[in-house]
């Protein structure tokens, strides 16, 4: 099974994207050098859509969700949101990080309602929205419950659900699950895979996972070593919904042994910089 080359186009990709990143680049500098960290890349989220970017460590995956977010500038390109340029802005984005960032002082009913409270969201509706969910999510009974006093996945699982529930179209999800121990981490893969595919809210994700991001995504891309370039687009061709037997099959594994090949090549050449 081949690769798709990111050059080929594809008709049905709506005009509006719920997430463009049009051409960005972006360099860091200090007295001594310019570090190029980001070189022109695009990619589209459509409304709906679960993208996932694969890349070697520090080729510069954070810093595009950085852009993405507002809270950096690039030195070139755009970032558009359903047709709207907003570069340099905050607040367009859903946002759940590799740790849970839950407020410890807050119980887990209240860290759930938190994204829509900074939105102006209250009131009883947003409050039975966040039952539902959090019921949904196997949190039933914990909804007084203190982060402290839940385990690492049930607090990545409220993290998740106060992103669900945030009113902006895009979910970002920076390697969500990678602080997660290796049994945890699988099962909560195959909860998000349940809870997006109920949802399917836009998601782009980062991972380090090429069995994650095949089982749950819809479209990846793939970053060169540092500075990142998109090298390969991949649209995943197994059909929704989609289980954990999938992990098993031979054309799920002779496309995650490919992607491996080229990481592998990519990681080398990040590694003898």
């Amino acid at each position: 099974m081949s690769l798709q080359n990111n050059t080929s186009t594809d008709s049905s990709t709506p005009l509006k994207p719920a997430l463009e990143v049009h051409s960005v680049s972006m360099s860091f500098s200090d007295r001594r050098k310019i570090l190029p960290v980001l070189d022109d890349i695009s990619l589209t989220v459509s409304s709906g859509e679960f993208v996932s970017i694969i890349g070697p460590s520090g080729c510069g995956k954070s810093t595009l969700f950085h852009i993405i977010g507002g809270l950096n500038k690039p030195g070139r390109g755009y970032i558009y949101m359903q047709g709207k340029d907003v570069t340099g802005q905050r607040g367009h984005i859903s946002y759940v990080p590799q740790q849970p960032a839950l407020l410890p002082w807050r119980n887990i009913q209240d860290n759930v309602l938190l994204a829509g409270e900074i939105a102006g969201i209250t009131g009883q509706t947003a409050k039975e929205d966040a039952e539902k969910w959090i019921s949904r999510a196997g949190l039933e009974g914990f909804e007084n419950a203190y982060p402290h006093t839940l385990s690492g996945g049930m607090q990545q699982r409220a993290s998740f659900v106060r992103g669900l529930l945030a009113p902006q179209e895009v979910m970002c999800l920076d390697e969500p699950f990678s602080a997660l121990d290796a049994l945890t981490r699988s099962d909560m893969q195959r909860w998000l895979l349940d809870m997006w595919e109920e949802s399917h809210r836009s998601v782009l994700m980062i991972t380090h996972s090429i069995e994650e991001a095949l089982m749950l995504s819809d479209t990846i891309y793939l970053f060169s070593s540092r500075p990142a370039r998109v090298l390969q687009k991949i649209t995943v061709p197994f059909p929704r919904p989609r289980h954990g037997e999938i992990v098993a099959d031979s054309a799920f594994l002779e496309l995650k042994r490919e992607i491996g090949i080229w990481m592998t090549e990519e990681q080398r050449k990040s590694s003898s910089r």
